[in-house]
């Protein structure tokens, strides 16, 4: 696979999405669960949503429940809960799995591209990383992802060009959304 448009993916009906579609804008890729400490980042995403998608930004939410349990409804449940608080409007699709045997070929070929170097320093982040250690040892060398709100920025070729655990301040990420706009 050369890019990330080589892929396709299912929407929350459960239709087939090329990731072709998306030639030439800049994606921000997200795993994403409803009950999680990070789903406030929600708002944050929602918000560069509204301000950058003129300029060729989509962001891509991939729904998954492999961490704690936090995404436990349906899609159609999930989607709701997102409209609803935070207001989403960016394309959201079927829940999947991103680590394991069921991974979602897409989150096993961003995280090869752009490995997992650390949740940073600090006391919640080194909780945060023992939480993930224990749950991720389970899918040995197939734990692609190791929490909530992981994101991957693409640029406008299909490439991937940064990972950004979910502790990374969504300022940050935005940042780096504008400069490759």
């Amino acid at each position: 696979m050369a890019s990330v448009y080589d892929f396709t993916v299912k929407d929350r009906k459960g239709e087939d999405v090329s990731l072709a579609q998306y030639k030439g804008k800049v994606l921000l890729i997200v795993n994403t669960a409803t009950g999680c400490g990070f789903t406030p980042h929600y708002d944050p995403l929602e918000a560069m949503y509204k301000d950058l998608k003129d300029k060729g930004f989509e962001i891509l939410d991939f729904p998954c429940n492999q961490f704690a349990n936090q995404a436990p409804d349906d899609d159609d449940k999930i989607h709701e809960f997102c409209t609803m608080k935070f207001g989403t409007e960016f394309p959201q699709f079927k829940k999947i799995d991103v680590n394991g045997d069921n991974a979602e070929p897409l989150f096993a070929y961003l995280a090869t591209e752009k490995p997992f170097e650390g949740f940073g320093k600090g006391l919640k982040n080194a909780a945060l990383n023992k939480f993930a250690a224990s749950n991720n040892k389970t899918f040995g060398d197939k734990a692609y992802i190791k929490w909530n709100f992981t994101k991957f920025l693409i640029d406008r070729d299909g490439n991937v060009v940064r990972r950004f655990e979910p502790t990374v301040d969504m300022k940050e990420v935005r940042a780096a959304v504008e400069e490759m706009l």
